[in-house]
């Protein structure tokens, strides 16, 4: 039976990428994440010693907290958090049981840009339409959710990414943009290794519409729809991503569990 402040790896893998995903805290000690250095996604890196930090950066929201094998120090700290009256759980088997989960992606530690304050801090061209809405959204869901986006006018984004440290994206001649026929999202899939089948279905209707290939998939003119309706429903770009964040949860959920599914009405009117 497990234990009542246990997940599971397959139970775990169901909420990441959904709004209401944990927090998932990595507190392996440092030769233990040398010997296997990917995190499991949204995952951030904390020390186990370090208590009140973790309770302050939690705010109050459940957490799941995993190191190498899910024993005493995961055990030890979600024991603790939950004497405080904090709501959390550690990871049954740890990375380990996440490594050997199949289908479970795993971010290598390199591919993780340097922090800035804390958080990946990212910078593009303002007046996001397709790309630049779902990288921010990918990122947020499956690699940093405390990541920062900078919207700058197409002429500055490389000057504001030198004076503030930013990783510049989804421009022309960077390392996170366009390669050949795919889109910054697909770079950002397969650097962050998060090929999914729901990842990978949502990347061909994200491609498709930021292509101008809608031949790829037929939700490709939806998307290019609403995405042009938010960009010119919301002035700041900020208040558009949020927007945005929403739409893609959605889209998400539809790639992963409801692609299958069709309507019409009255039902049987098709045959």
């Amino acid at each position: 039976m497990a234990a009542p402040n246990e997940i599971s790896p397959q139970q775990l893998l169901r909420l990441i990428g959904t709004p209401n995903a944990p927090m998932i805290i990595d507190i392996s000690i440092d030769p233990d994440f040398a010997d296997d250095p990917f995190m499991i996604p949204a995952a951030f890196r904390h020390p186990h010693t370090d208590i009140a930090g973790l309770v302050a950066l939690l705010g109050g929201r459940p957490a799941v907290v995993t190191c190498q094998q899910g024993i005493k120090l995961s055990q030890g700290l979600v024991a603790r958090l939950r004497n405080d009256g904090h709501k959390a759980e550690y990871l049954s088997g740890g990375n380990y049981g996440w490594r050997n989960l199949d289908g479970a992606p795993r971010v290598p530690a390199a591919a993780l840009p340097a922090p800035v304050d804390g958080h990946t801090l990212w910078v593009t061209r303002h007046r996001p339409k397709i790309d630049r809405i779902a990288c921010p959204w990918l990122i947020r869901r499956f690699v940093d959710p405390g990541a920062r986006f900078l919207f700058v006018s197409p002429a500055e984004v490389m000057g504001v990414a030198d004076r503030y440290s930013a990783t510049p994206f989804d421009v022309e001649d960077v390392f996170w943009s366009h390669r050949d026929e795919k889109c910054t999202f697909d770079t950002m899939l397969d650097e962050f290794g998060l090929r999914t089948a729901a990842l990978d279905k949502l990347s061909t209707v994200i491609r498709a519409a930021d292509t101008n290939a809608h031949d790829l998939a037929p939700e490709a003119a939806g998307l290019l729809a609403l995405s042009v309706g938010l960009s010119r429903q919301f002035r700041d770009d900020h208040d558009q991503l949020d927007a945005g964040m929403a739409m893609y949860d959605a889209l998400y959920r539809w790639a992963r569990d409801g692609a299958g599914e069709r309507h019409d009405w009255p039902a049987g009117r098709g045959k």
